[in-house]
C-alpha cells in the first residue's frame, strides 16, 4: 500500500522526499545548536531557550499565517518559506563567542517563523493531493518522514559535528531547505480546493470564523487540544541535550544518539497505531494510550543510569508521541474541510508550539535549580495527568 502511493502519485512522491531532505537538515541544525550553547555557556535554561526559540515565535505568527495559507497559494508559499529559511540557517556561522550568540538564536527564530506558514499549509494541502482511502497511508509516510530523519539527521548530525564541527552542520540545513524548494516548484497538483475571492474574510474575521467552527464541532475541538495539551509536558525534551553531554557524560554523540532513539520510536510509532487500530474512532481514543507511553518513557529517562538505558526508554516514549501526532493530525484532516484547513492547522501547530515552549523552558529551569533527573519526572509527570484528563473528557466522542 505505502509503496503503491510513492509509485503512483508523482507528486506525493516529491511531497515526501522533499520532507526528508528537509528534516533531515533540521537535525543536523539542531545537534549542532545544542552542541554550540551548551559548549559556550555550560547553562541548560539556555539550552532551553534555544527550543524556545524553535517554537514560540510559531505560536505568535499562526493566526497571520493560518489566514494567509486559506488565502495565498499555498504551494507558492512554501517555496518562499524555504528560500527564506535557507538564508536563517547560515546565520549561526557568525557564533564564535558567547557574545555573538544572539546572531544563533535570531537564525533560529527566523526558521521557526517560516515552519509557522509551512507547516500548516502542508498539512492542510495533503487531501488535494491524494484520494480518500490513499489519505491514511499517505499521513503515515508523512509522520514517518519526521521520526526517520530525526533518527538518521540526528545521529548524522552528533557524528559530522564531532568529525567536521558545526559549521558543516549549519551548511547541510541551508542546502536542504533549497532541495526542497526545487521539489515543491517541480509539483503541479493544486494544493486547495477552488474558492471565490469574496470567501475569504479579513484577518479579525478569519480568527473568528476559526474559533466558532471549532466550538461548534466537538470532535475538531478534542482533536485541536489534543497536541496542545501534550505539549505541557513535553517541554521535557530538552532534557535529552543535558542527559546526553553531561548526565551520561558522551558529548555530541550522546546527543545525537538520544535523538536517534527518539526518532525511531517516532518513525515506527504512526505504523503501529495504524496496524493495531484500523478504524478511526478507535485510533482517536488510542490517543491517551499514547500520550501515557510518552509520559512514562521520559519517567524512565529521568531515573536512567546509563546511555543505553535512557536510549531504549527515550524509543518507547516517542513509539507513543509519534503516534499520537500522526493520529490528531489525520484526524483533522479527516474533520476539517478545505475551506477553513489552513486556519485550523494554524491554530493546531500554535497551541502545541505555546504549550512546548512554556514546558522547555519550565523544564530548563528546574533542572539548573533542582537537578535534570527531578526536572524529567516531574514534567513528564504532567503528560500522565494530561492523557488521563483527555481520555476522560473525550471518550464518548469516538462513536
Amino acid at each position: 500500500m505505502y509503496l503503491r502511493l510513492l509509485r503512483h502519485n508523482r507528486d506525493f512522491r516529491l511531497l515526501y522526499a522533499g520532507t526528508l531532505i528537509s528534516l533531515g537538515g533540521d537535525w543536523f541544525l539542531t545537534v549542532a545548536l545544542l552542541d554550540l550553547v551548551l559548549q559556550l555557556t555550560g547553562s541548560a535554561t539556555l539550552a532551553s531557550l534555544m527550543l524556545l526559540c524553535q517554537s514560540l515565535p510559531i505560536f505568535i505568527f499562526t493566526p497571520i499565517a493560518g489566514h494567509a495559507v486559506d488565502r495565498l497559494d499555498r504551494r507558492k508559499l512554501m517555496i518562499v518559506v524555504d528560500v527564506m529559511r535557507a538564508g536563517a540557517c547560515l546565520l549561526p556561522l557568525l557564533t564564535r563567542s558567547p557574545a555573538f550568540l544572539p546572531l544563533a538564536y535570531l537564525g533560529v527564530i527566523f526558521i521557526a517563523i517560516g515552519s509557522a506558514y509551512f507547516e500548516p499549509a502542508a498539512q492542510a494541502a495533503l487531501p488535494n493531493l491524494v484520494s480518500e482511502e490513499e489519505l491514511g497511508p499517505a499521513n503515515v509516510l508523512m509522520g514517518s518522514t519526521w521520526g526517520t530523519m530525526l533518527a538518521v539527521g540526528a545521529a548524522l548530525g552528533g557524528a559530522v559535528t564531532t568529525r567536521f564541527g558545526r559549521d558543516v552542520s549549519f551548511v547541510v540545513d541551508a542546502a536542504s531547505f533549497l532541495v526542497s524548494a526545487i521539489l515543491l516548484w517541480l509539483m503541479r497538483s493544486p494544493f486547495a480546493e477552488k474558492r471565490e475571492e469574496h470567501e475569504q474574510p479579513p484577518l479579525l474575521e478569519s480568527i473568528r470564523e476559526t474559533l466558532r467552527y471549532a466550538r461548534a464541532n466537538p470532535r475538531v475541538l478534542a482533536l485541536l487540544t489534543s497536541k496542545g495539551g501534550y505539549g505541557m509536558g513535553a517541554g521535557v525534551i530538552a532534557m535529552l541535550s543535558v542527559f546526553g553531554k553531561e548526565v551520561f557524560r558522551a558529548g555530541a554523540f550522546g546527543i545525537g544518539l538520544l535523538f536517534a532513539a527518539r526518532g525511531l520510536g517516532a518513525l515506527l510509532g504512526p505504523f503501529v497505531i495504524r496496524a493495531v487500530a484500523p478504524r478511526d474512532e478507535t485510533q482517536y481514543r488510542l490517543i491517551t494510550v499514547s500520550v501515557l507511553l510518552f509520559g512514562a518513557g521520559y519517567i524512565a529517562l529521568g531515573l536512567s543510569h546509563s546511555l543505553a538505558v535512557g536510549a531504549t526508554a527515550i524509543f518507547f516514549a516517542h513509539l507513543g508521541g509519534g503516534a499520537q501526532w500522526l493520529t490528531s493530525t489525520y484526524g483533522l484532516q479527516r474533520e476539517v474541510p478545505d475551506w477553513i484547513r489552513g486556519r485550523v492547522f494554524a491554530a493546531d501547530w500554535g497551541f502545541v508550539t505555546l504549550t512546548m515552549s512554556i514546558s522547555s523552558m519550565a523544564t530548563g529551569v528546574l533542572s539548573d535549580r533542582f537537578g535534570p533527573t527531578a526536572a524529567t519526572v516531574g514534567t513528564a509527570s504532567v503528560c500522565v495527568a494530561w492523557a488521563l484528563f483527555w481520555g476522560a473528557w473525550t471518550w464518548r466522542l469516538w462513536r
